[in-house]
């Protein structure tokens, strides 16, 4: 948690005004059962109206005070807690946005959503505490004992005695129930997982469906939550009924003992009356510290999940080749690998193994294999999203590795399998790749894309509003604007990882033949399980279990890959592979 605490420099004031003024409502609370005393002593006892009546404005004007500066310590705590929070999920969805896939893979989507909302509230609450109650509590149990020191000092014993008894069952309970308050953190993962899993894949699971299932897996994650909560609520409920015996105990033995004092003279009735009064503060305020440490404790494990992700620091280096534009040496190819291997993370196997190519200025090239033989994982290196584990790959003969990030991914439009789409516009969603683009240009992409002739059947065409996720369009209609998207950035190398397998074989046939008009000076990769889209193209990559099985043109592939052979009879058929 201290590293967190630096966060606080921002609220300086509101850190020292808060606990200040709340201190003084501390003050004024133990001031509260003196005035009582005095106006039973005093007032009561001669029978003096304006004597009660004065003492009575004095607790009524104490009482206002207080109001006000719990108010005050309230806007304080209220305004550095919530500042707090923003400014840290500010910096930890920033940090996120710099980590690379590697690092994401390993948190795990679940985890963030669980960090960037409960933990950090978890945080915020704790922060608001510290504020309100960190100084108040011990205040009022120290200033309490001591003031009863002052009116009695033998009969202040019982609070010397009365004050470890609370204080031991207070560390049992919490020693007991704390454990539990960590492990709760990593069981909402897997309610905010499963959550995920329902509300994404809704339509999956009612095709099957699958909804009593979907409901009974919830109900079991949810349900050990609830036993995590309900085993801490044993331990908790020991808590109320311990400490008020002990405190209902303490006060028969101030009225008993303070009774015999009262008899002989050395103590006052309404004396008697402030040291129970202060025996119910620091009851309440010791239950109050037990929940500081439950809240602190809570927020504890939420500090060490958020700075796990803080700590967590980026593998892939950045270099400082800032080159905007790529040369123009027609010779030397755009992208080269040499040797080029790969694992993910954990994993002791190699997806891509001893891949060796040269891509040369405005080819196209089909990337073609069955499923999990690495197409994606293959373009996903040349953004640099993943590094190479071995080998080298070089972009405009520079090694990837020696590029500015944010400019290497400026010479890549990449248009991934998954169609995704953001609430907003298609104009909104199309500037997102360049926020200067004209209408002209981003309608250019979109008729480039086939996408013109769907969107301007919308009832507001450009402007339509897209929900999250597109999900108020076809799958087919997402794919063809994600692919627009990509060309209005104007790419110099476009990546379609089987971004048209939504589309039917004719508007894939016009979507391939425009970009071949219309992109000339670009390096187009098609990824795809389909023979038709990539059997035009100047250059087709076989991969089979992340290996290259085959380099060449469709013609020379079927006289020399056995497994392009077969994928192009299973898809076109023998006799049109036999008229090749």
């Amino acid at each position: 948690m201290k590293s967190l605490a630096r966060y606080l420099k921002h609220f300086k004031i509101e850190v020292t005004v808060g606990p200040f003024f709340k201190l003084l409502e501390a003050i004024f609370e133990l001031i509260v059962p003196l005035v009582m005393a005095s106006i039973i002593d005093m007032g009561i006892k001669n029978q003096d109206r304006s004597y009660i009546l004065q003492r009575g404005a004095i607790l009524v004007l104490l009482g206002i005070s207080g109001l006000i500066f719990a108010l005050i310590c309230q806007y304080c705590a209220a305004r550095a807690s919530q500042g707090f929070g923003t400014m840290v999920r500010d910096d930890i969805f920033e940090h996120i946005n710099q980590l690379s896939h590697k690092e994401l893979d390993q948190i795990g989507t679940n985890s963030l959503i669980t960090i960037i909302t409960n933990d950090i509230n978890q945080m915020q609450l704790a922060v608001a505490m510290l504020i309100r109650l960190v100084v108040r509590a011990p205040f009022l149990v120290i200033g309490a004992t001591v003031m009863a020191m002052i009116l009695d000092l033998k009969l202040s014993l019982i609070f010397l005695i009365v004050a470890p008894l609370v204080s031991l069952v207070l560390f049992v309970v919490m020693k007991k129930s704390v454990p539990f308050y960590r492990v709760r953190q990593k069981t909402l993962d897997k309610v905010s997982r499963i959550t995920r899993e329902g509300l994404t894949g809704v339509r999956v699971i009612r095709a099957f469906s699958n909804q009593k299932k979907e409901e009974e897996r919830f109900n079991a994650a949810n349900e050990e939550v609830s036993d995590i909560a309900i085993q801490v609520g044993k331990i908790s409920a020991l808590l109320n009924p311990a400490t008020s015996l002990i405190m209902n105990a303490a006060i028969l033995a101030i009225i008993w003992f303070g009774g015999i004092q009262v008899n002989l003279g050395s103590l006052s009735q309404g004396e008697v009356i402030a040291f129970v009064n202060y025996m119910t503060q620091i009851s309440l305020a010791l239950v109050v510290v037990a929940n500081l440490v439950v809240i602190f404790t809570k927020a504890g494990a939420s500090a060490t999940r958020i700075n796990q992700i803080f700590d967590m620091k980026n593998t892939i280096e950045e270099g400082k080749v800032t080159k905007i534009q790529l040369g123009e040496d027609s010779k030397l190819p755009i992208l080269s690998l040499n040797k080029v291997s790969f694992a993910y993370p954990n994993s002791k196997e190699y997806s891509l193994e001893d891949i060796s190519l040269d891509v040369m200025r405005g080819e196209t090239v089909g990337i073609i294999g069955g499923t999990g033989s690495g197409k994606s994982t293959l373009v996903n290196l040349f953004p640099r999203f993943y590094d190479v584990t071995k080998g080298e790959i070089r972009l405009d003969g520079v090694r990837l590795e020696d590029y500015d990030i944010k400019n290497l991914r400026n010479f890549f439009g990449i248009v991934p399998q998954k169609a995704v789409l953001f609430h907003g516009s298609i104009l909104d969603n199309m500037r997102m790749a360049h926020e200067n683009a004209s209408d002209e240009e981003i309608k250019e992409a979109i008729e480039i894309a086939q996408a013109k002739e769907f969107v301007e059947k919308l009832p507001k065409q450009y402007q339509t509003m897209i929900a999250a996720g597109g999900k108020n369009l076809s799958g087919g209609q997402r794919q063809r604007l994600t692919i627009a998207r990509a060309l209005v950035k104007k790419p110099k190398i476009l990546i379609l990882d089987d971004s048209a397998s939504a589309l039917d074989y004719a508007t894939d046939a016009k979507l391939r033949q425009a970009l071949k008009n219309n992109c000339h000076d670009m390096t187009v990769f098609m990824v795809s399980q389909r023979a038709a889209t990539v059997k035009n193209a100047d250059k087709i990559i076989v991969l089979d279990d992340g290996r290259v099985a085959g380099i060449g043109s469709h013609q020379e592939l079927i006289s020399t890959c056995e497994i392009y052979k077969e994928i192009c009879i299973s898809q076109l058929g023998s006799e049109e592979v036999g008229d090749q």
